[in-house]
């Protein structure tokens, strides 16, 4: 080849090495973190918080409540899991937005209280979190209340604050930003029924707005959790979640949809507004929550990995007494396959269990899913047993 080649080659290349070097180098990954809100710890814990060490830095934990009319009610947490785990923790100070006024001593206190309990137990407290879901019409008396606080506590202690959306207009937003570490905007909520427990697209344009005013570290709560909705007496539904609420009356499921917080996640990596810290997944699933998404959905999210539900037969063979499951091998939560049928052998006793019925037929027994229900990634449910000479798991099929 000419030498004419071989020069342009090299000018190509230089050039390209230049364009490269001008790219603008990944953003550095968004910080994830964890709400641990149960009010009653169980032995749970244990496993949801080992299982979950890894991917999620910091644990802010509900602690402290209080409501208009039964007063303050603490978390009955279990320190020495914490005090275990090592990881930073930030107690949640819970203040309902229907309290007529706040009394700025006696709220102090407690919360001054809390802290000191918690690090008499040994826990090494990095923050405390205010969630009060004041009307902005209150925005000067919450920020008086703030600062006192600010004052008040240890000078290690960050101080940072729930946020809501309704407060983008409020005048008096800055101030009140001004005087704590960091804000935490929560964009997920019962705005509406009809458009759900979330809003991808409105959730990053309030992120775009907020990250205009504050000029601090702020975070996005995002749910990783399903409510449901029960009629209300005035006409306003009643909000059930992780506490059943005792009343008849058919129930509205609302989840929050993995793939669209997906989808937002990957976003806010890619184009991170500014001062955004990172991401707060409400709230740490734990063995049993059916309302919470299973931590391989919630881990598989937040690290921006391929999402998947995987659904498998499984059998077990007792001396021909086989036990019928199904899987979810994926890392996606999914529903309950709609119909499984067996490739069976002289069958001589069938029945179907945990919401299924069977339907036998000359070599084939038929499981039909009777009412909706969830598969949690990594989990099984038993759908079935049958006593039959042979069972061909090869010609047998899972139909989502």
């Amino acid at each position: 080849m000419s030498a004419t080649y071989f020069a342009l080659c090299a000018v190509f290349l230089a050039v390209l090495g230049l364009l490269n070097g001008c790219r603008q180098q990944d953003a550095p990954p968004l910080d994830q973190q964890l709400y641990v809100w149960q009010r009653q710890w169980t032995d749970a814990h244990d496993a949801a918080l080992a299982q979950s060490r890894e991917d999620f830095s910091t644990l802010r934990v509900l602690a402290l409540q209080t409501y208009p009319q039964a007063g303050w009610r603490r978390a009955r947490i279990n320190p020495a899991l914490l005090k275990n785990d090592g990881r930073p923790l930030i107690a949640v100070i819970r203040l309902d937005g229907q309290l007529k006024s706040l009394d700025q001593t006696e709220t102090t206190a407690q919360i001054q209280q809390v802290v000191a309990d918690w690090q008499a137990q040994g826990l090494t407290l990095t923050g405390v979190e205010i969630d009060h879901d004041a009307g902005t019409a209150r925005l000067p008396a919450y920020r008086e209340f703030l600062a006192r606080l600010r004052n008040v506590l240890p000078a290690t202690l960050k101080l940072s604050i729930t946020a809501l959306p309704a407060w983008l207009d409020s005048p008096q937003l800055p101030a009140l930003l001004a005087v704590v570490d960091s804000s935490v905007l929560q964009v997920h909520a019962v705005s509406n029924p009809e458009r759900g427990l979330f809003d991808p697209v409105q959730a990053k344009e309030w992120a775009g707005r907020w990250s205009r005013i504050t000029a601090k570290p702020f975070y996005l709560a995002l749910p990783a959790y399903g409510i449901a909705l029960l009629p209300g007496d005035g006409g306003a539904p009643l909000v059930e979640s992780e506490v059943p609420i005792e009343r008849v009356g058919s129930r509205r499921e609302l989840l929050a949809d993995p793939l669209q917080l997906s989808r937002l996640a990957s976003q806010l990596r890619a184009e991170p507004p500014a001062h955004l810290a990172g991401l707060i997944w409400f709230r740490l699933p734990l063995k049993g929550d059916r309302r919470a998404w299973s931590l391989a959905t919630l881990r598989a999210v937040s690290q921006g990995d391929r999402l998947e539900s995987q659904l498998k037969l499984n059998l077990s063979d007792n001396d021909g007494l086989y036990d019928i499951a199904v899987s979810n091998r994926g890392n996606l939560d999914g529903g309950l396959p709609q119909r499984v049928t067996l490739a069976v052998t002289q069958c001589d006793a069938v029945d179907a269990l945990n919401g299924y019925a069977v339907q036998q037929t000359p070599g084939q027994l038929s499981f039909t899913r009777l009412k909706d229900g969830r598969l949690p990634a990594e989990a099984e449910r038993a759908i079935g047993w049958a006593r039959c000479t042979k069972i061909d798991q090869g010609s047998s099929h899972v139909y989502p």
